[in-house]
């Protein structure tokens, strides 16, 4: 039955919006005739079927899950891991189990041999070895921009020249972090401070830095790399990486929910993309708003706020007097309860909703949602882009900060916060966001990102044509 189809092994990085990017493409190869073993995290397998229902996978013919163990204590399903501990045992733990999972599609008959793995970038530490070990292509597929690929792979660069690890804490408040730096192709005016923000440790030994450093240093080793991001959008720093001496060919596939968006009658529409369950209230309170008045706020699936900064933000909202929907996850706040002031529930009770998760993309794409505050995660900016919603970006770590450079210096589209977080700064922000001259310029080149987006994931676009060469020419290639 399964004899002829080639079989795709996705495996994403166990994390909420790596996982989302991987699932969309596996449907996409899926669509494109593969039989698709999908690879989570015990933990994160236990979270979607908490999420989602604990028959959410099932009835799939071609289409399986399997876990693997992430080598970490247990701990609460509502809350995300520890990503130092997680990258740590990344490096060190995912080896063996994964290979012993391909040896065990390889013996199986209710299932073709393994001829390709698909593997999120930061996980190329393992599964590039076991696509070598098996003799099959192994694409990594990074789904951060092209600028923040570019700005890790200079982490060994950072370190040659002094520049990382920190030489100690004075270095993060002596404005070190902000001198330019002209030496990274296709990245002009970038600070340090806007690279990933990894390399700002004082310890040789961070797992973080590490974890980067060993990655990126066997890119080249890979049969492709895989971008989530779209030609036009990036184009000098994608020049750039294209002509780096010995790596794999470059793909760029995004927006990949556009071109997801072209499958009629997807039969894997069930199978969704959420560790958090969602609440689908939040699309029926935006239907009594006007068009363009709402701030949709949410950090996203990791980042955490100190209850200082919950609260300057709760007031900012409430002083502005928009009408705002706020994603409060139950781990938002930094070692404790997220408890908002009785004053702010008071005072907003009319005008605000809180939600502990939502269907962001759709959310975006409500006529009513005027601007997105948030933490520039790389699914959040391409998801907001994508509806041509404007943002008011708050980086926390990670790439993040490279995505709040480009948003609000390359594109137009962002006004950055302070990382200070006051109240009245934020407030006068949001004003310029919803109401102001700022805002409406930024709504009108968003709506231009926007469009050629589109044009990227049409059939004859840019994205739409490196999905077809990304099958075609690795994909389906014999090792």
């Amino acid at each position: 039955m399964f004899s002829s189809k080639p079989h795709a092994v996705c495996i994403p990085g166990p994390a909420q919006s790596h996982i989302k990017a991987v699932l969309k493409l596996a449907k996409l190869l899926h669509r494109r005739g593969f039989y698709i073993t999908f690879v989570n995290t015990e933990f994160n397998q236990k979270r979607f079927l908490k999420s989602l229902g604990p028959n959410c996978q099932d009835g799939f013919t071609d289409f399986q899950f399997e876990t693997i163990p992430d080598g970490l204590p247990d701990s609460k399903e509502d809350a995300a891991q520890d990503l130092t501990l997680l990258c740590d045992s990344v490096r060190k733990k995912f080896l063996a189990p994964f290979r012993d999972l391909l040896i065990k599609l390889n013996n199986t008959e209710t299932n073709p041999p393994v001829t390709c793995i698909v593997s999120d970038g930061f996980m190329s530490l393992f599964t590039i070895i076991a696509a070598e070990e098996i003799g099959v292509p192994v694409a990594l597929f990074y789904t951060v921009s092209a600028s923040s690929f570019m700005g890790f792979t200079q982490f060994r660069t950072l370190v040659q020249k002094g520049l990382a690890p920190l030489k100690d804490d004075s270095w993060f408040t002596n404005g070190f972090l902000d001198q330019k730096i002209d030496w990274i192709p296709g990245m002009k005016d970038i600070r340090l401070r806007d690279l990933p923000s990894f390399f700002q440790t004082t310890n040789p030994n961070d797992p973080l830095l590490n974890f980067c450093l060993e990655g990126t240093d066997i890119v080249h080793r890979a049969s492709a790399v895989v971008l989530l991001t779209f030609d036009a959008l990036e184009h000098d720093v994608l020049d750039a990486i294209s002509s780096m001496i010995g790596w794999p060919p470059v793909y760029t596939i995004g927006p990949i929910e556009l071109l997801l968006n072209q499958i009629p009658d997807d039969p894997l529409e069930s199978v969704g993309y959420s560790l958090l369950k969602e609440e689908n209230e939040c699309l029926e309170w935006l239907k009594d708003r006007v068009p363009n008045s709402v701030v949709y706020v949410n950090f996203g699936s990791v980042a955490v706020l100190t209850p200082k900064q919950l609260v300057e933000f709760a007031w900012a909202l409430a002083n502005s007097k928009f009408h705002f929907l706020w994603v409060i996850r139950p781990d938002l706040v930094l070692g404790e309860s997220a408890i908002l002031p009785p004053e702010f529930v008071a005072e907003t009770k009319e005008r605000g909703l809180i939600a502990t998760w939502c269907p962001q993309e759709e959310l975006l794409h409500h006529p009513s949602v005027g601007g997105f505050l948030t933490h520039c995660g790389w699914n959040s900016t391409v998801e907001s882009l994508t509806a041509g919603v404007p943002m008011l970006c708050w980086p926390v770590f990670g790439d993040q900060q490279t995505n709040c450079f480009y948003t609000c210096s390359k594109w137009g589209i962002g006004m950055e916060i302070s990382n200070n977080v006051k109240r009245d700064e934020v407030e006068k922000l949001l004003r310029d966001l919803v109401e102001g001259e700022k805002g409406k310029k930024m709504k009108s080149k968003v709506m231009e990102w926007k469009k050629l987006a589109e044009e990227a994931t049409a059939p004859e676009g840019s994205s739409f044509k490196n999905l077809d060469n990304l099958v075609n020419q690795v994909l389906l290639r014999k090792c």
